[in-house]
């Protein structure tokens, strides 16, 4: 299998190249602005240059895309709606176009900020969308552009993604943030009011690419089979470093002033995924102990 990564400096896209590396798969990945240290084919790539990527295409010759490239800064996107759709919704519509007429397999990256967050249960692939922020409204423009420009796309959604970068090694998001604070005993408030299904990055990219690999189209969540608030995650997290967790406190998400509105539940129903590979997400306890956070 040839598979072209497009954001590969990102941390799924670097999960994404270490997992098809790990399969033995012929890996390329094209990078925006920053090379990641990568022994694989590496092109610096905008995906909002549609007409520039047939020339990838011609020089990669993939099997399959997976298009892990976006504007994810929630707040940014709100402060820059036409930057944030270019990148989320117009670009992977054409880039998804140009595939389809090549006959090459595609894969697209989307969230769980594509929901209100005003239901109290994990939200299946089925559940009606309702964005409250630029950001999730231009994911969701993505995916149907996406879906509309390639009729055998694979589409995911993914919450709250952590993990470890795999090129450069260090702790990204939510775990490694906690982890430093803990150690350096600072007080933590944490939300008690919002729940979302955790997503480690190395996980989800085994994941992708089992699905791929299956032949799976259309769309399926990819998270966790846990639903938890980040005041339990974090305690989860030091229960993970034998620490002590008096330094994190209850917070809410009132209390944080910021441009782009959260919604309060996007945990995602992970069954589909499930029976697509005949075996259930891992809860964030497993995902934890697989991350190592010990070790820096």
């Amino acid at each position: 299998m040839n598979v072209l990564v497009l954001g590969a400096n990102g941390l799924l896209g670097s999960n994404v190249i270490a997992a098809a590396l790990a399969r033995g798969w012929t890996v390329a990945g094209t990078y925006h602005t920053v090379e990641p240290d990568f022994e694989t084919a590496l092109v610096e790539f905008d995906i909002r240059e549609n007409e520039v990527f047939s020339t990838v295409l011609d020089q990669i010759a993939p099997d399959v895309v997976v298009n892990c490239a976006a504007m994810t800064d929630v707040d940014g996107c709100e402060q820059n709606a036409e930057r944030a759709h270019e990148i989320n919704a117009t670009a992977p519509g054409a880039i998804a176009e140009v595939a389809a007429e090549r006959d090459i397999e595609f894969v697209h990256v989307s969230t769980d900020y594509v929901f209100d967050g005003t239901v109290r249960a994990p939200y299946p692939e089925s559940a009606d969308t309702n964005a409250v922020q630029v950001y999730g409204e231009s994911k969701h423009a993505g995916e149907r552009a996406v879906a509309e420009a390639h009729g055998r796309a694979l589409v995911t959604r993914l919450s709250f993604v952590y993990g470890r970068h795999r090129s450069t090694g260090p702790l990204v998001g939510f775990p490694g943030w906690v982890r430093e604070r803990l150690i350096a005993e600072e007080r933590t408030p944490l939300f008690t009011d919002q729940h979302v299904s955790p997503t480690r990055a190395g996980q989800a990219a085994t994941t992708l690419l089992e699905l791929v690999e299956a032949g799976e189209q259309g769309l399926f969540n990819v998270a966790s089979r846990s639903c938890v608030t980040p005041y339990q995650f974090g305690q989860t997290i030091a229960q993970r470093l034998s620490t002590s967790a008096e330094t994190l406190t209850a917070g809410s998400l009132e209390q944080v002033d910021r441009p782009a509105t959260r919604p309060r539940y996007t945990c995602l129903d992970t069954d589909r995924v499930a029976r697509a590979l005949d075996r259930e997400q891992p809860s964030l306890e497993t995902d934890l102990d697989a991350l190592s956070l010990g070790d820096g």
